[in-house]
């Protein structure tokens, strides 16, 4: 695959020919990760939406330039993380782990899981090693500068907001759980000696319709005035998504906007939280997401490359 170095400026026009190549992207019928397949089927990937609602993805796979299917994958069912990945009989170039829910009320899936650590870390992570014994080159996975809030942490005690919930805590506490699964994984990986790497990335402050699903009114309004002040387009906020799914970069980078605060710009360097490089929190999660998920590690041969 050809590159383009990092630059201040880095655009979508900038991403390399991905003729060849294979790409997953969760939750794809909207927002980042829509704008993160149009871009990668523009420059010739095969993308395949991976999403709830195939229907949506149809529609949306539909005005897409270039090689697209639609499988569905519920990331908050177990089972159907399970059964995509059962469907899965191919090289896969790249995994992007974008589908994520934000400071919704309190829910439980049907695996009994609060809901958004179960839709934002625990199906990415028994998707991730799933598909690990087909992935060639890297998975990238959509964090938040909200890990870095004060006070958030991975709450081992009540991981699963069962005494208390807290929307955005909850929401923090996920993001923060990306981060820590992304360093576990290149560091498992490094160990294996596979050719994948593990990279996570942040959109910064970018207007997308996750936000119209937080808990109460009062909320989404105040995010309704602040989206109009602060945010940047999803087309922006999708560039950090791009650049690692395509640039390179070594493992456990994490990649957001360059601006002031991280809130908008072009794809730079981001800056983790002291706990998200933590490694033994990382690996008390990792373990904590193998018993709950029933899922394990299981790399590619160290021999794979990229078809």
């Amino acid at each position: 695959m050809s590159a383009t170095n990092h630059r201040t400026h880095w655009t979508a026009a900038d991403l390399p020919s991905q003729a060849g190549r294979t790409v997953v992207v969760t939750g794809a019928t909207s927002g980042l990760g829509a704008v993160t397949a149009r871009e990668l089927a523009r420059a010739g990937a095969h993308v395949v939406l991976a999403v709830r609602d195939t229907a949506r993805g149809e529609r949306l796979a539909a005005t897409l330039t270039g090689s697209v299917e639609v499988r569905p994958l519920d990331l908050a069912d177990l089972s159907s993380v399970r059964a995509f990945a059962a469907g899965w009989d191919r090289p896969l170039d790249v995994l992007v782990n974008n589908a994520g829910v934000m400071a919704v009320p309190e829910a439980r899936t049907a695996d009994g899981f609060e809901m958004q650590f179960a839709t934002n870390h625990l199906g990415p992570f028994a998707l991730t090693n799933l598909l690990l014994p087909h992935l060639t080159d890297r998975v990238v996975t959509v964090a938040s500068n909200a890990h870095r809030r004060p006070g958030v942490d991975i709450d081992f005690d009540d991981i699963n907001s069962e005494h208390a919930y807290r929307p955005w805590r909850a929401y923090q506490q996920s993001k923060l759980a990306n981060l820590l699964f992304t360093r576990e994984l290149q560091r498992r990986l490094s160990e294996a000696g596979s050719p994948v790497t593990a990279h996570a990335v942040h959109p910064g402050y970018a207007a997308t319709n996750l936000q119209g699903r937080s808990a109460g009114a009062a909320q989404r309004l105040m995010l309704a005035v602040t989206n109009r002040l602060m945010s940047q387009s999803d087309a922006m906020g999708a560039l950090p998504t791009l650049y690692a799914a395509t640039q390179p970069l070594p493992g456990n980078s994490y990649t957001g906007p360059d601006g002031r605060g991280e809130l908008r710009g072009h794809p730079g360097p981001a800056r983790r939280s002291p706990h998200a490089e933590d490694d033994l929190r990382a690996s008390r999660l990792w373990d904590l997401s193998e018993r709950l998920t029933g899922v394990r590690f299981t790399p590619s041969a160290p021999d794979r490359r990229s078809h």
